[in-house]
């Protein structure tokens, strides 16, 4: 069977509770079983993570390019400043979807610029849990799904 890994980064822990105005209030947990229903109705496994630590992510990015698994990647904050992650990415030939909750071209400047990107399959940011569902849509479209 098929696996989606799901990796969130610093401070998506908070969610619900960390400015719902910007975020929201669904949480992390919230999202993890709109994806776990998704997924079963899919037939898709689903690994899904989140740390507040840089490297835990790292680590997370080179397994599933190891294993040629797809990645929703939401690394918050790191995706501004790390070049680890990057370099993960690029390293282990992950297949990543960056999404972001929020839209961050109408947030502060410095959320403008992303490590991710550039080597990224696609960008989805601004349309709150959906960003997860329209990633995982883009990786497993209905019409090639054997459900």
């Amino acid at each position: 069977m098929p696996a989606v890994h799901v990796i969130n980064g610093p401070n998506l822990n908070l969610l619900g509770a960390r400015e719902p105005a910007i975020y929201g209030g669904a949480t992390l947990d919230d999202i993890k079983a709109t994806l776990v229903e998704r997924c079963a109705a899919a037939g898709v496994d689903l690994i899904f993570r989140q740390s507040n630590n840089e490297g835990d992510l790292v680590g997370w990015i080179q397994e599933a390019g190891r294993a040629k698994a797809p990645v929703i990647l939401n690394a918050g904050a790191l995706t501004h400043t790390s070049i680890a992650i990057h370099d993960a990415i690029k390293g282990s030939a992950a297949n990543v979807i960056e999404v972001h909750l929020s839209n961050v071209y109408a947030r502060e400047s410095f959320r403008h610029h992303s490590f991710i990107s550039p080597l990224a399959r696609g960008v989805i940011v601004g349309f709150g849990p959906l960003s997860y569902l329209l990633a995982f849509e883009a990786l497993f479209p209905a019409e090639t799904r054997k459900t």
